[in-house]
């Protein structure tokens, strides 16, 4: 199974990566969630069915860090800063795959797969951009405009949900577990799975 990528103003087609706002216009560019470049975030999303129609997972994209400017305008040139260069068709495998045979737990679940283009593991959240080097550090709000959205399609019904992530994205459902657990009533099973996420000082 592929999930297209693709931009609009709203975020979902089933599959397809959209934007969370339309940030045409400088004075809301200045205020809405943008990846590193300014460009819109986005994600992919496969919707569940059957038994798993009310279960929703999140896997937060990982990929790293920027840290330094130097770093960071570097990666503004690639898919982890800048939805420009995201793939517009993704496979879903492993832990999103729709086959039963290969994801016994989850095929059948609402799956989306948040797109990591802030370079902080979705944790900036600076009001103005970095004038020299035109950079937006904004994860956060990518976070919660993303959260937002997700609840709003169905999420905030659901009856369990995971939220996980690899690498950056394993230390992103870390750091925003607690937060993600606050959205929901104490009816719905929350868990939270970091896969590599713990960066040690070598």
């Amino acid at each position: 199974m592929t999930c297209n990528l693709t931009y609009s103003q709203t975020f979902p087609i089933v599959g397809e990566i959209n934007s969370l706002f339309n940030c045409e216009c400088l004075l809301c560019l200045f205020f809405c969630t943008v990846c590193l470049d300014g460009t819109l975030p986005g994600y992919h999303l496969h919707r569940g069915y059957g038994f798993g129609a009310n279960s929703w997972l999140i896997q937060l994209e990982g990929g790293g860090w920027c840290n330094s400017v130097r770093s960071c305008i570097y990666r503004k040139t690639t898919r982890r800063g800048s939805s420009k260069y995201m793939e517009k068709v993704i496979p879903f495998t492993g832990i999103l795959s729709n086959k039963a045979e290969e994801n016994p737990d989850f095929f059948n679940w609402n799956r989306i797969k948040l797109r990591y283009c802030d370079g902080a593991s979705f944790t900036g959240d600076s009001q103005a951009k970095h004038q020299a080097s035109k950079l937006y550090y904004r994860g956060q709000r990518i976070w919660s405009a993303a959260m937002e959205h997700f609840m709003s399609l169905g999420m905030k019904s659901a009856n369990q949900v995971l939220l996980s992530g690899c690498s950056a994205g394993g230390l992103a459902s870390i750091l925003h577990c607690d937060e993600f657990g606050a959205l929901f009533p104490r009816s719905t099973k929350v868990k939270c799975l970091s896969d590599a996420g713990l960066f040690l000082d070598a």
